[in-house]
């Protein structure tokens, strides 16, 4: 049986600039096909502008607000929110609020720092 809990997972920075605690992947389960982690970005701060080729995010937020952008789309998103993040759609988070915004992100297939591509100014989102 594979249990993680949050306070045991080590931090790490993404290629998105976002920190996340991994909680199950391949790295630390029998989980193959998925990963789920939890992401921590502080107030005003943002992930850069990216997408991903090959996998699918959920984002649910935990805690803060938050704008998300996809495409062109824009909403704010707070707690209870669940995002779909279809591959290839480039997207950014940004902490709205006064406080750490705290959100799980699931990806199928699991996350790859070689699988985000990073979106150069004139290329991303507002």
């Amino acid at each position: 049986m594979d249990i993680v809990n949050i306070n045991d997972a080590e931090p790490f920075i993404t290629a998105d600039g976002s920190e996340i605690r991994e909680l199950l992947a391949h790295r630390n389960s029998g989980i193959r096909n998925q990963s789920l982690a939890e992401a921590r970005l502080p107030p005003g701060g943002a992930t850069t502008t990216h997408y991903h080729p090959n996998t699918e995010e959920i984002y649910y937020i935990l805690t803060g607000n938050a704008e998300m952008q996809i495409g062109d789309e824009i909403q704010q998103v707070g707690p209870g929110d669940a995002i779909a993040i279809q591959p290839g759609a480039i997207h950014q988070i940004r902490n709205t609020g006064d406080f750490e915004l705290k959100f799980l992100c699931c990806c199928a297939p699991c996350y790859e720092h070689e699988d985000t591509v990073l979106c150069e100014a004139s290329d991303g989102l507002a």
